[in-house]
């Protein structure tokens, strides 16, 4: 492996990104090593960049990015028996390190020890050359790209958000923020049956990019707007009826409490979205109107359903792709990321294959 370098792009702390080249590593006996290919940079990767932490995910030591990720097998450990080198993969990041009762459950992203790629002390992917279980690398089929394998990560999110929120064939969904978390709960919402899926932002251009993708209605929120009043005009575009759903993807207070008073007496409000570590939430509302409140952490189960639903053609990932960097540019990616001018920034790690 000498003769490969692996180029990574790694955050020492708060504000200080480098391009560094880091050795090759070897495969475990259940582990793949993969040539990376095109990796997704998520607003988490952005925070760790600005805060040095999220939450309790606090930076300690050293640590590589990217967790938006899909690449080719390169070398495969000795246990490994159903991929071989060649194979086009989409990586989850996520992997459990024991078998604990969430595990067993099948619900394995809230296990406490779980690992996830670019999470304090984890390693992410933005490099050239990295190992994975081979048990979370899904094989694409041909007519997925790199592109769409990374992707299915954020729409894993919104799998997973649609199928705690309980969508399916007519529901009315409201979706609040139009950025990739956003847009992909679009996409799952229709394809799971929605009839009708409304989505909020500020941004206009945002909101344009939502109606091309199949969005019903969008509702342009105004500053100093209050929660009631954005709830107002949900029921106001539907005509005086309620959405049965809410997700909720930005965690700003304002749309969690629209969220609540937008949602349907009986209905869901999925919080997706990742804030202030608390809210001001109008409970009496909740309580007197009985809506759910369900978190989403992540995804479980998703990969496969996610790749069917891609190479049946059912979703299209595609149009979120605005912006493509080559890996050595990762930092003016990040500052793109950062400035919110586009959608998804898509870094390329293979300096051969630039390709989507």
């Amino acid at each position: 492996m000498a003769q490969h370098e692996n180029l990574s792009v790694v955050l020492y702390e708060k504000n200080d990104l480098r391009l560094e080249k880091r050795p090759v590593p070897e495969p475990g006996p259940n582990e793949v090593l993969l040539k990376m290919h095109s990796v997704g940079i998520c607003g988490s990767d952005v925070h760790f960049w600005q805060h040095g932490r999220i939450g309790d995910f606090v930076m300690r030591k050293p640590m590589v990015l990217g967790h938006e990720a899909s690449g080719t097998v390169f070398k495969v450990g000795l246990g490994v028996k159903h991929l071989k080198p060649g194979d086009r993969v989409a990586i989850e990041p996520g992997i459990p390190r024991e078998n604990d009762e969430y595990c067993r459950t099948g619900r394995y992203n809230l296990s406490p020890t779980i690992f996830f790629s670019a999470t304090p002390p984890d390693d992410g992917h933005l490099c050239q050359y990295n190992t994975h279980s081979a048990n979370y690398c899904y094989k694409l089929p041909e007519s997925v790209s790199f592109e769409e394998g990374a992707l299915i990560e954020p729409l894993s999110v919104a799998i997973h958000a649609c199928r705690r929120g309980g969508v399916t064939i007519g529901s009315k969904v409201f979706i609040l923020g139009a950025g990739t978390v956003g847009l992909v709960n679009l996409l799952v919402s229709k394809a799971m049956g929605a009839s009708q899926v409304l989505i909020c932002d500020l941004s206009v251009s945002r909101l344009n990019k939502a109606k091309q993708m199949g969005a019903t209605f969008t509702i342009a929120v105004e500053k100093n707007m209050s929660g009631k009043e954005l709830g107002q005009k949900v029921r106001d575009a539907l005509g005086g009826a309620m959405p049965d759903i809410s997700i909720e993807c930005t965690g700003a207070e304002l749309c969690i409490q629209a969220g609540v008073h937008a949602t349907k007496s009986g209905g869901v409000l999925v919080l997706v979205g990742l804030g202030e570590p608390s809210a001001n939430i109008p409970v009496l509302e909740v309580g007197i109107r009985e809506v759910d409140i369900r978190g989403v952490f992540r995804y479980c189960n998703t990969w496969p359903v996610a790749i069917d639903m891609l190479a049946s053609k059912r979703i299209d990932v595609k149009p979120l792709v605005t912006h493509r960097f080559p890996l050595e540019e990762a930092v003016k990616a990040f500052e793109t990321t950062k400035e919110g001018v586009g959608i998804k920034v898509m870094l390329k790690c293979d300096s051969s294959n630039q390709n989507p």
